[in-house]
């Protein structure tokens, strides 16, 4: 699965989005849209990381939730 699979469900990961990333507010959320890049250049900002350690996180992350077992 990829990231296709967030954007189009966006409404039903933004929580677990916020459970990763806690400085992400509803506001960030509702900008971000389900945009990837959008959500990549928040987390930088936010949280003051390379542009390379952001993008892994956020690769990481939608794999974990994206796989057969987590996703209903």
């Amino acid at each position: 699965m990829n990231w296709k699979q967030v954007a189009g469900n966006w409404l039903q990961f933004r929580g677990i989005i916020r459970e990763q990333w806690t400085k992400l507010t509803e506001e960030h959320l509702d900008f971000i849209g389900g945009n990837r890049e959008l959500l990549i250049g928040r987390i930088r900002q936010l949280y003051g990381m390379s542009q390379d350690q952001t993008e892994k996180q956020v690769t990481a992350w939608t794999k974990r939730v994206t796989a057969p077992a987590h996703v209903k």
